[in-house]
């Protein structure tokens, strides 16, 4: 057939009918069939999906076009990691993990079984990479012809099959001659093929034997588990000596592939013979683990298992509670990016909106999507499922979650000491309601299920993740000394001692690797102290800068001491040495600073906290008393309990040492205060009876002028001016010296004392004059006598020292 280039108008159409034309001529073949290849994949990168066979499916959205789909060496690089302190002090506050697994693969012909489970067998819409809404089961059915050329359509292996042989035989003496004689049957018909067989007896003392064989021998031939595998096996049977004991008829009813199905049907032969199974060796297999142990452990290298990949169905999870419209345009934009050029389709399944019941495994408590993603893309790119890829897609997924408002980030076991996943192949369900509970196929697979399901703390052994851990203990350290956050300080403290407890025990063997080199024999000798001294207090406890300088000049002069021996054959290593030891003081350096940084903001704090607690609760004590008895009464009553403080806190002093003074004055200035205080609360301060009830001495000053009651009205009701008690003090003094004839000594003592007396009352007139300045002025003076009584203190010592020394000039003129 000619073709006319004319007659099409797109460019590419006229390069296909090139390339097809070339081929049709047979010439270059290879080359055409490259080119034809290059330009199909050039075209599906820009957005554009040939028809393949696929039956008229349209062109995906502009979305598409920038992406390229994972496929190859590597996941996609457009998608950067964020640094791992970053992410992790951000799942200290909160931020949920991102959850990306693989459920299964499946070939071409499990397609529409998949599709009818994530769609709940037509009853919620599926999404494709178009956006288009799929709902109907016919729709859904189309689905598998549209991806049908990006299928390899490989048949699976058939791996386990199971028989049931046919044995006329007499009466046996015993059970073991009776397995004897079984197993040496079964073994001349399948050879050396793995097996397993449980016993029925017949009345007519024939037996019917069932049980399961690994189709494929050690030489590689694999039987097809058939009526021509059977009669194969039956030839085999026949033609060995075992036939002449007793006669034997072999069939198959069955068979499937890997290991998930061996293990079904070995347990099941198992729970319907009673545990009366025995294996290819004689061995019994009793129950349930058992049957998991001897598929998983021993037979699995056996089978050499194959299954089409065709596609695979993805699982993305998120907490209960996260917004299902912001999660679903996460996921949707999640395959988007990531497999651009695959056709895939995927449904969000909402607890709220799950069709299927809770005790048939729907309405999980979690909002999750499922999505079935063709492995082969339109340019024939096949996407690669390595550990590398899945942490790329959870880094993609993480981020798009952010996008839409959802706190996620993408975390590695590693930097939670969590322990590894299991398979599905490794656990069977028990019960799928809620969160669907397992058991394990084998001792060991249970283990790792427990594991898993406690949250017991495990650590990767290998050497690389031992140093990725020990890189996520560091961050976890910054993260608790910089945070203010007191839930994010302890999130953090616990992942730190978790990952601390674990690497307890092999890091310094993790960092002693210098120490076991085939260095000469000083050097070794000197290296074991210069490790002691480097890992010192390994667990980075918090260090003074006095201590760490002490501790750094140690490291350096221990060096220096070692440098000085080092051979020319040993300079390198004593390099690296040097290196390791240095990185590792400045690890403790840059640990000391951030302590520093935290201690000084956490004083700065506590400094302002304690201060403005001590003000508000001055203020609040105020206007409660305020409230309670008036602002004048408190008033009254305040300034004369500032004078009783101020001549307590001498008092005090003086008897701590702490002034030169005779406590005369402060006594008789206190005995002043407490006398008025107590007139006025015998005129009716209120206020001053509450606080006299909290201080013994006013309340007795109260009592002893409430006995004086009787003087006359004006003795009561008027308080002795501050001149009176002076010149009355004088005359006490006067006459008492005249009394006792005091010496020199004596009468400086008395003058002393009035001279102090007066200064206190000329100090106390003056703090009146100013609070009715500052009255006038409009203010409101709330003192405290905690906080007044020191100034006006070191004042009244200023003016005493002053008068004692013009009395003492006096004397000496």
């Amino acid at each position: 057939m000619e073709l006319f280039f004319g007659a099409f108008t797109s460019e590419w159409e006229q390069r296909r009918a090139a390339l097809l034309h070339e081929l049709s001529l047979g010439g270059r073949r290879s080359t055409a069939e490259e080119e034809l290849r290059r330009r199909m994949k050039a075209l599906a990168e820009l957005g554009a999906t040939g028809s393949g066979g696929g039956g008229g499916r349209a062109t995906p959205k502009t979305r598409h076009a920038a992406s390229k789909s994972i496929h190859g060496t590597a996941a996609k690089a457009s998608t950067a990691a964020r640094p791992m302190q970053v992410r992790l002090a951000a799942v200290a506050q909160g931020s949920q993990p991102a959850v990306v697994k693989m459920a299964s693969y499946g070939g071409g012909a499990r397609v529409g079984a998949m599709l009818n489970y994530v769609s709940r067998g037509g009853e919620l819409s599926v999404e494709n990479e178009n956006g288009e809404r799929i709902r109907s089961r016919e729709d859904l059915a189309g689905i598998r012809a549209d991806w049908d050329h990006l299928f390899q359509n490989r048949a699976e292996s058939r791996d386990i099959g199971s028989f049931t042989v046919e044995i006329a035989a007499t009466a046996f003496a015993s059970d073991d001659e009776m397995h004897e004689l079984v197993g040496s049957s079964l073994a001349s018909g399948f050879g050396d093929r793995r097996f397993a067989y449980a016993v029925e007896k017949n009345d007519d003392d024939s037996m019917t034997v069932k049980g399961v064989v690994v189709l494929r021998s050690g030489q590689g031939e694999r039987l097809t588990g058939d009526e021509k595998a059977a009669g194969i096996i039956q030839a085999r049977y026949d033609a060995s000596a075992a036939a002449s004991e007793a006669a034997a008829q072999f069939s198959f009813h069955g068979y499937g592939n890997g290991v998930e199905y061996g293990s079904g049907k070995l347990r099941g032969l198992v729970e319907s013979h009673g545990g009366d199974v025995r294996d290819d060796r004689g061995q019994p297999v009793a129950d349930d683990r058992a049957a998991g142990d001897l598929v998983q452990k021993e037979w699995r290298g056996d089978l050499h298992s194959r299954k089409s990949r065709d596609v695979m169905h993805l699982i993305m999870s998120a907490r209960a509670g996260t917004d299902v419209a912001a999660f679903e345009g996460a996921v949707r934009d999640f395959l988007a990016d990531q497999f651009a050029g695959h056709r895939y389709v995927f449904a969000t399944h909402d607890p709220a909106n799950d069709p299927k019941e809770a005790g048939q495994g729907g309405k999980r408590p979690h909002v999750h999507a499922h999505a079935i993603v063709t492995m082969k893309s339109e340019s024939g790119d096949r996407i690669e499922t390595t550990p590398a890829v899945f942490r790329q897609w959870r880094v993609a997924m993480a981020e798009k979650a952010r996008d839409h408002g959802i706190a996620m980030e993408m975390t590695d076991r590693r930097e939670f000491a969590n322990p590894p996943a299991y398979t599905r192949n490794q656990v069977r369900p028990v019960n799928r309601e809620g969160r669907t509970e397992h058991i394990g196929t084998s001792e060991a697979a249970q283990a790792r299920y427990d594991a898993k399901r406690n949250g017991r703390r495990t650590l990767a052994k290998s050497e690389r993740s031992r140093k990725y851990t020990v890189k996520a203990k560091q961050s976890w350290q910054k993260i608790a000394l910089a945070s203010g956050d007191r839930r994010i300080v302890a999130y953090a403290a616990q992942q730190l001692d978790q990952l601390i407890s674990g690497l307890s025990a092999g890091e310094a063997e993790a960092t002693s690797n210098v120490v076991h080199a085939d260095f000469g024999s000083k050097f070794r000798a000197n290296l074991v102290p210069l490790q002691k001294l480097v890992l010192e207090d390994n667990e980075l406890r918090e260090t003074s800068r006095t201590d760490f300088e002490a501790y750094e000049r140690k490291v350096e002069t221990a060096l220096f001491k070692l440098e000085r021996i080092v051979g020319p054959e040993e300079r390198s290593d004593f390099d690296e040495v040097a290196a390791l030891a240095r990185e590792h003081v400045n690890q403790r350096r840059e640990l000391m600073q951030l302590h520093e940084q935290r201690n000084d903001a956490i004083a700065e704090q506590g400094g302002e906290d304690q201060q403005a607690n001590r003000r508000d609760e001055v203020n609040d004590r105020w206007d409660a008393a305020v409230a309670k008895h008036g602002e004048a009464v408190v008033e009254a009553a305040n300034d004369l309990l500032i004078e009783i403080e101020h001549n307590r806190e001498g008092l005090d002093r003086i008897e701590a040492g702490d002034l030169p003074h005779d406590p005369k004055a402060f006594r008789a200035g206190l005995e002043q205060g407490l006398e008025r205080a107590a007139e006025l609360a015998v005129q009716g301060n209120t206020y001053m009876r509450e606080v006299a009830e909290q201080d013994p001495d006013l309340q007795r000053a109260i009592e002893k002028a409430e006995k004086g009651a009787q003087r006359p009205e004006e003795d009561k009701d008027n308080t002795p001016a501050k001149v009176d008690t002076v010149a009355e003090q004088q005359r006490d003094l006067r006459n008492n010296e005249t009394e006792r004839q005091p010496n020199e000594n004596e009468a400086r003592e008395a003058h002393e004392l009035a001279s102090t007396v007066d200064a206190t009352n000329r100090l106390q007139d003056r703090v009146d004059k100013d609070k009715e300045a500052a009255q006038r002025g409009g203010e409101t003076t709330r003192t405290d006598p905690a906080q007044q009584h020191i100034p006006r203190l070191e004042e009244l010592e200023r003016e005493e020292m002053d008068k004692r020394e013009r009395d003492r000039d006096d004397r000496e003129r």
